[in-house]
């Protein structure tokens, strides 16, 4: 059934991913052939970071004027409507795209704030290799489109499996200079032990978008900044999953998502905490 589940704002939002994303496919199509020079391809990466950005950034400040930002790349930008502002990352999975490896996503968020209270109120993380849409508002559910441009949207379904054995589980491995190794390795040890499999994708925001449409049962990772989650963390409560902070804060303030369905998330808490 063709359902309409996007309000003006929300169709901003997908157009603005959608035009961001015909530049990111170019270019991803030239990063096989600079693997094989020494330099490799970061430089030609970081600027095709930046020309999404930039486009994403056009597009909503023209369709709202108002609105602040706070950017991956260019930071904070303020706007003269204090009550809303966009939370965007133009590619997550850089290493990812970096190596040619077809598995990164665009996230636009959109918080509000009233009375100095903020929260996110609408979300997308856009895969552009597969066209995935995943969608949500405050309120109103959590969807993705079909994968075909112009086809229906489907309401996301978490996974309820509720046997941790048999669950799939997605995290993310420290890297480069990161502290907080060791921890990893032994709370990756807990859960790799008890349960059917876990895997390191490199997106956190498709890890979280992908545990909202039940691919993954469950997900937890530190050390990630608010333009990762944002909207992945609407798209995942939204869907009816329960979402928390690993170190028992606002996880968009600390930004350490664990989320899994009711079932699981004791025994999940129990290993990873």
């Amino acid at each position: 059934m063709n359902m309409k589940t996007s309000s003006p704002i929300m169709t901003i939002m997908q157009n603005a991913a959608r035009k961001a994303s015909r530049g990111l496919l170019r270019d991803f199509g030239e990063v096989e052939t600079l693997q094989v020079s020494r330099k490799g391809p970061a430089d030609f990466v970081s600027r095709a970071d930046k020309k999404a950005e930039d486009v994403i950034f056009e597009n909503l400040r023209r369709d709202r004027p108002g609105y602040g930002f706070l950017l991956e790349e260019a930071g904070v930008v303020a706007g003269t409507d204090k009550s809303h502002r966009f939370i965007v990352d133009p590619l997550d999975g850089t290493t990812n795209y970096l190596h040619g490896i077809p598995h990164f996503s665009i996230s636009i968020a959109l918080e509000r704030t009233i009375d100095d209270i903020s929260e996110i109120v609408a979300g997308l993380v856009y895969n552009p290799i597969t066209d995935e849409m995943f969608f949500a508002e405050k309120g109103r559910g959590a969807f993705i489109n079909d994968g075909t441009r112009g086809g229906a949207d489907r309401r996301l379904r978490p996974s309820r499996r509720d046997i941790f054995t048999d669950s799939l589980f997605a995290t993310g491995i420290p890297f480069m200079g990161k502290p907080g190794h060791a921890k990893f390795l032994k709370e990756l040890h807990q859960v790799m032990g008890a349960c059917s499999g876990v895997r390191r994708m490199g997106s956190a925001a498709l890890d979280l978008a992908w545990t909202a449409a039940g691919r993954y049962d469950g997900y937890w990772e530190r050390d990630l900044s608010l333009w990762d989650i944002a909207a992945g963390v609407l798209i995942c409560r939204e869907a009816g999953l329960e979402v928390e902070s690993l170190s028992g804060a606002d996880v968009l303030v600390a930004c350490d998502p664990i989320v899994t369905n009711a079932e699981l998330m004791a025994p999940l808490q129990q290993r990873v905490i």
